[in-house]
């Protein structure tokens, strides 16, 4: 029988234990064996789930552990770098909580860090492997929506009220865009294939961090346009629109948190006249397990990871480009 991959957690962070923790537990071939925190009291609801975990008290002894294979970070983003590129020098398997990096630019040294360590290493977008992203690209590749011409995203909480949170923070890479922007322009970029080739967006900024973006694209073969916000009433959707039929996606990037993951194709029978519309839904998908599970199996048989840094690096290009834009205006 296969080993599983042992797995360490750098930090007690909310989201980890929350989610990623108990999907790497879950997840078939995989242990979750270690977390680094000097916490007692952060690291009790980790043990009370995963008895058999080991904890150290610091981030570098759990790097030095030499039973653990891959490593989870999800520290603040400005750490991100940082704590990635100790963790391949450790010869650590990685994945980074996005954004893995607050510039194209860092995405360089992750890439050249993986390749000189010779491990894999991944920024944790975990919508590529739920089922309703995967087939979404198959419908819209597959042309059931004619020629694609626009596409639409939204993405909005608010947490103003959470003044100390990371994301209402510029010193620890907060804002909008670098939260949730990667949801909106990394999943059009996943479904369709293509880059922005024009960009211009609005930002309104509140104690250093953006809070509301409004941003239009030109890609290859359609116009594009999104919004996200950390100051709005919650509300997430995604909408492909073309020739002959629109892809609607309403809970996009946290289903089971936000409602059921739920594709809606509507069609027309014929051309202006009354449409038709089928659904397919994805009631108990977990994306944070698929994750797990994914990444093993990129360890094990030696598949291509569906989410490669090179992908993601394309995402905080357009991150850059909208940031860029709004400050030149």
């Amino acid at each position: 029988m296969t080993k599983p991959v042992r797995w360490g957690i750098l930090g007690a962070a909310k989201f980890a234990r929350e989610h990623m923790g108990p999907a790497i537990h879950a997840a078939n071939g995989a242990e979750l064996a270690a977390l680094a925190t000097s916490s007692a009291e952060k690291a009790a609801p980790f043990q009370a789930f995963a008895p058999g975990i080991a904890v150290h008290q610091s981030y570098e002894a759990l790097l030095a552990d030499p039973s653990i294979d891959a490593v989870y970070i999800p520290l603040p983003n400005h750490l991100h770098v940082e704590w990635a590129l100790k963790a391949m020098q450790a010869g650590k398997h990685v994945l980074v909580e996005k954004p893995a990096a607050l510039h194209e630019a860092e995405f360089d040294q992750l890439i050249a860090a993986r390749g000189e360590a010779g491990v894999l290493a991944a920024e944790a977008y975990m919508i590529v492997h739920h089922p309703q992203w995967q087939r979404a690209r198959e419908l819209v590749q597959s042309g059931a929506l004619g020629q694609v011409k626009h596409v639409s995203g939204r993405f909005s909480f608010d947490n103003r009220a959470d003044v100390d949170n990371i994301r209402n923070r510029p010193e620890t890479g907060g804002g909008a865009l670098r939260d949730i922007g990667v949801y909106v322009f990394g999943s059009t970029r996943f479904v369709t294939g293509e880059e922005p080739q024009e960009i211009s967006a609005q930002i309104e900024w509140e104690n250093g961090v953006d809070v509301l973006s409004n941003v239009q694209a030109k890609f290859p073969s359609f116009l594009y346009t999104a919004y996200v916000s950390t100051r709005l009433q919650p509300h997430q959707e995604m909408a492909f629109h073309g020739d002959k039929g629109v892809l609607r996606l309403t809970a996009p990037f946290n289903p089971r948190v936000f409602g059921e993951a739920r594709l809606e194709l509507h069609q027309s029978s014929h051309a202006g006249g009354s449409g038709r519309m089928s659904e397919e839904r994805f009631p108990v998908a977990d994306h944070y397990k698929l994750q797990v599970e994914a990444f093993g199996r990129s360890l094990r048989e030696g598949v291509a990871y569906p989410c490669p840094l090179e992908f993601s690096r394309g995402t905080q290009a357009m991150i850059d480009g909208v940031f860029k834009v709004a400050t030149d205006l």
